[in-house]
């Protein structure tokens, strides 16, 4: 089926407590792997294409295939800008098709964050393309490669997010309440009171980026308060050089050798979002 936007596989998850998990992709390797598991998973998916990964694939370059790929599937699956910095960023990815943005003002203060997430709004609104912001800081790097602990003091303030929702017309949120990109330090812990607070407070689909390393429990806890899109990259990435080590010492000369371990590569990315896709509940959804 064609791509859809974020709201419309977020809408029936919000409701229906269950989490559709957002997976970045950084080769084609990582992007069948998606796709297939979605598939046989019978799973709504969301695609992500991290400003941060640009150099590694190129959304012009890797788009059309996506598209096509997508317009083969039988379930629905959104591509989605994630951690868009700018608007000629956000520009960009819907001139090539993107159906969701997502803009990150976290870095900014709370007035600038709210004009520019407003001025992102009114761009892709006429796209029909759907907006996510955050509020809040998450802690980490999205690009990965170092540890990081959440900073309480950059947790998303309940009533300052009813009133962000209100004024930006954003269509989720990505929320900070313990949560960090790339990996912890220590164990993960969630503020659920606080993300309890939030969902009463902005009644619309919340995001947790930074899903990598929360437990299977935590997960599901926090989908039952609300959480209603998940960001999942690390873990596929550690699962692809888990697959690279366990490979190398074995590895010949053979002219397929790199295409051999190239399909090792996609098989433990497709066992991780299978199992993602298990505890997030998206499963037989589609």
């Amino acid at each position: 089926m064609p791509l859809v936007s974020l709201k419309n596989v977020l809408k029936p998850a919000f409701e229906n407590a269950y989490a559709v998990g957002s997976f970045n992709v950084i080769n084609f390797e990582f992007l069948e792997a998606i796709l297939e598991t979605a598939e046989s998973k019978k799973s709504p998916v969301i695609i992500s294409i991290a400003e941060a990964h640009f150099r590694f694939i190129k959304p012009e370059n890797i788009c059309p295939s996506l598209t096509a790929m997508a317009g083969r599937s039988g379930v629905p699956v959104v591509l989605n800008l994630d951690h868009g910095m700018s608007l000629p960023v956000v520009s960009r990815a819907i001139r090539n098709g993107f159906t969701s943005a997502m803009f990150d003002g976290s870095k900014l203060d709370y007035p600038e964050n709210l004009r520019k997430t407003h001025e992102v709004v009114e761009a892709c609104r006429p796209a029909g393309v759907s907006v996510e912001a955050e509020l809040g800081s998450v802690g980490g790097n999205e690009t990965g490669g170092m540890e990081a602990e959440a900073n309480p003091d950059l947790f998303t303030d309940p009533e300052q997010a009813s009133a962000f929702v209100r004024e930006t017309g954003i269509d989720a949120l990505a929320v900070a309440i313990g949560n960090v990109h790339g990996n912890y330090k220590g164990e993960p812990k969630l503020d659920f009171k606080r993300l309890e607070r939030i969902r009463d407070r902005t009644r619309i689909p919340l995001v947790l980026h930074g899903g990598s390393g929360i437990s299977d429990a935590d997960f599901r806890k926090a989908i039952r308060l609300g959480i209603a899109k998940i960001n999942f990259f690390t873990g596929m990435s550690q699962a692809a050089l888990s697959a690279i080590r366990d490979r190398a010492d074995s590895l010949g000369a053979a002219y397929h050798d790199f295409p051999l371990l190239m399909q090792e590569v996609k098989k433990r990315v497709a066992e991780t979002v299978a199992h993602q896709m298990d505890v997030f509940g998206s499963a037989g959804k589609a």
